[in-house]
């Protein structure tokens, strides 16, 4: 079986997987048949794991987003209606204490509009907390910048709808985080687990 089917079956198989990860399963760890302590640009199948992750990047059933231990975490198709919902919650735990840069962002998003592109700590304030999606862009000057994009903007674009109830939703994602072996502190929502 070819590399990125490999990787697409499990993540089809639970509906999450981690790009890396010492513990948990991962993109990483299925390619290589290890459990890396580094980062995997040293490792000899570098090339094949940055190719298998460029092709998932642009897959139509798999959406990146930081959902366990803030990390790069795969989300199947299936679970698109679960973390449209938590993400377009905006509940009190996504807002509070969120920076003035973090803000002023989300309020540019929020305006309507393509993905605005975006680097730094305010980027991944939002993207952590759920409040957007992002996918990595290279620029002309071969940069890297972060394309933000508000869930319904997304979710427009994609034809996903979110689950009506939002604590069902946070269920769906913890269940499959329990899944994979990820315990629900993991998840960045408190009350995890109470169904509340």
């Amino acid at each position: 079986m070819q590399p990125a089917r490999r990787v697409l079956a499990a993540l089809a198989a639970g509906g999450l997987l981690l790009k890396q990860d010492k513990k948990l399963p991962s993109v990483v760890g299925i390619l290589t048949g290890e459990s890396l302590r580094t980062s995997w640009w040293s490792h000899p199948k570098a090339r094949l794991i940055f190719a298998v992750l460029s092709e998932l990047a642009d897959h139509p059933d798999v959406l990146f987003t930081k959902l366990l231990h803030g990390k790069d975490t795969l989300v199947h198709r299936s679970l698109w209606p679960a973390i449209l919902a938590v993400g377009g919650a905006r509940d009190p735990w996504q807002l509070r204490g969120l920076s003035e840069g973090a803000r002023l962002l989300l309020e540019r998003l929020d305006g309507g509009g393509g993905p605005v592109r975006a680097v730094g700590a305010s980027v991944k304030e939002l993207e952590k907390r759920l409040l957007v999606t992002t996918r990595e862009v290279h620029t002309a000057s071969g940069r890297h910048e972060m394309a933000l994009e508000s869930w319904h903007a997304w979710s427009s674009r994609v034809g996903c709808r979110a689950i009506r109830s939002v604590s069902r939703a946070r269920k769906a994602l913890e269940d499959a985080a329990l899944a994979l072996g990820a315990p629900l502190e993991a998840l960045p929502w408190p009350g995890r687990g109470t169904g509340a």
